[in-house]
């Protein structure tokens, strides 16, 4: 009985320490469950949220991206709008041009009418008058027979006789008539290989104005250009020659210089900086020297495709260098490449009427004027020095007589010769080819800049606010400050002696000395 109950008292306590097992079990599972649980949801609610921040920043980038793209596509558009109305403009000028031309033809027109008429009326009355000459011929030798009594051999002599006096006078009378119209025709027939060489070569022509506007792409721009204290402007202008005027014109600079060929690589050397974005006097420095080396380009291409437009080859590279650089120089305003091409276009023309040849008839105009090309430092008039470059460079003998001969230095060896002197009077003398005013303005600015370079010490000088002003840069090393007074003593007392100028003329003198060195 004992043992039953030591049994049975085991038996529960095993079941018992099962039953607490169990218990145990089952709580520490729920306890884990509820753990995973707590730390799913968490991991769901932090990727909700990343996601969240992902999709806001994704929103934002394609934000960004449309707006850049807008700004984008509004600039091009601006551009594109521009170039429209440029177009527009031009071609309304084009329109009221040929509108002129048609009221002029028309009322060509009706004058050739008119005269026809007034011809057609006078032959009438001629042939009216010669029938009642006749029939009065015929009467008085009628009733001189009868009064004479003459006999018919007798009166058919005298009437002979009258007849051959009559028809000497009839064919001298003729003979001067057809004299007369030989030369009205001939005059008529040069009028019309003139005009017809004109009109098939006519170009536009703008006289050369002493200014370029840089368009900017906002007014922010102008004080980057100005730089602290002026110090980018400054470099710029030393650098370039040019002066940069910045005024209250919205989102535009004007760069004023007489000479076009500076003017133009200052324009270049701008807009370079403008889009670059890094506007200071190291930059501003190599940027003008890049511009320097890309004009060099244009001009040969400039003066290559003066060669193509004439059909002309076989050219020396220096004589296409001289070619291109005519684009940048002016004579009474006009520009001295597209007179040149003006002219070989109309000796040309005039060529082919009088069955000379072509191609050397406009060579030989086209080079008329090579010697403007050179640098006003060279001694001798453009037709001497465009002369020795023709042979230097071995053109012919009709282009070199053509050079010498089209302002009558040296006398005319063949026809073509003369065609070019008249095309080049017909280029020139035409209504608005030329201003004698800014030829007389420009001669005036090349002098003041010869009066400052004629000192010692000086290195450049610039002629600047439509010559009012004259900025001269000298060598430090040469010059220091007391004698930069007196240098721009002596220039301004230089300049009062030996020129005539409206108002006054400011001299400045600028000393700058700088040093470099590099760390390696």
């Amino acid at each position: 009985m004992g043992n039953l109950l030591t049994i049975l008292s085991i038996l529960i306590g095993i079941s018992g320490a099962f039953a607490a097992g169990w218990i145990i079990s089952t709580r520490i599972g729920k306890n884990r469950l509820a753990n995973a649980k707590e730390k799913a949801e968490t991991l769901i609610r932090n990727a909700e949220n990343e996601a969240k921040n992902l999709k806001k920043e994704k929103e934002l980038e394609v934000k960004d991206e449309w707006f850049k793209q807008k700004q984008q596509f509004d600039q091009d558009t601006k551009i594109k709008r521009e170039d429209l109305d440029r177009l527009e403009k031009s071609l309304t000028n084009k329109e009221s041009s040929m509108d002129r031309k048609a009221d002029l033809i028309n009322k060509k027109e009706k004058e050739i009418y008119a005269y026809e008429q007034d011809l057609k009326r006078r032959d009438k009355s001629i042939s009216e008058r010669r029938a009642k000459l006749e029939l009065l011929i015929e009467e008085q030798n009628s009733q001189l027979e009868k009064v004479a009594q003459l006999s018919t051999e007798k009166a058919k002599q005298i009437l002979m006789n009258n007849l051959l006096d009559k028809a000497k006078m009839d064919a001298a009378k003729l003979i001067r008539d057809i004299k007369e119209e030989a030369k009205i025709n001939a005059k008529r027939e040069a009028q019309k290989i003139v005009i017809g060489a004109i009109q098939r070569s006519a170009a536009d022509h703008s006289a050369e104005t002493t200014i370029s506007v840089v368009n900017l792409p906002n007014d922010e721009m102008k004080g980057r250009i100005i730089g602290r204290e002026g110090r980018n402007i400054r470099s710029f202008e030393v650098a370039t020659g040019i002066q940069v005027v910045i005024d209250d014109t919205p989102e535009a600079v004007v760069l004023s210089g007489f000479d076009p060929m500076r003017r133009e690589i200052a324009r270049m050397s701008l807009e370079k900086l403008i889009i670059d974005g890094r506007i200071h006097p190291a930059r501003i420095e190599e940027t003008v020297e890049k511009a320097k080396k890309e004009m060099e380009e244009i001009i040969i291409e400039a003066g290559q495709q003066a060669l193509d437009e004439l059909g002309l080859n076989n050219v020396h590279m220096e004589l296409i260098k001289l070619l291109g650089k005519l684009k940048f120089r002016t004579s009474y305003g006009q520009n001295v490449l597209r007179h040149s091409v003006e002219v070989a276009q109309l000796t040309g023309l005039m060529a082919v009427e009088l069955h000379l040849d072509a191609l050397i008839a406009k060579r030989a105009g086209l080079f008329h004027d090579i010697g403007k090309a050179v640098d006003k430092h060279t001694l001798g008039t453009h037709v001497q020095i465009g002369f020795d470059l023709a042979k230097k460079y071995n053109e012919g003998e009709i282009v070199l007589n053509a050079i010498a001969s089209h302002h009558e230095d040296e006398p005319f060896s063949n026809p073509i010769s003369i065609l070019v002197q008249a095309a080049d009077s017909i280029s020139g003398s035409r209504p608005g080819a030329r201003r004698e005013t800014l030829e007389n303005y420009i001669q005036r600015l090349v002098k003041l800049e010869e009066i400052a370079t004629a000192f010692d010490g000086v290195t450049q000088a610039y002629a600047i606010q439509a010559g009012r002003e004259i900025r001269v840069m000298v060598e430090p090393s040469e010059v220091d400050d007391l004698k930069s007074q007196q240098i721009a003593q002596d220039i301004a007392e230089k300049i009062q002696n030996e020129m005539d100028y409206p108002g006054q003329i400011k001299v400045t003198i600028i000393r700058e000395l700088r040093s470099v060195m590099y760390a390696k």
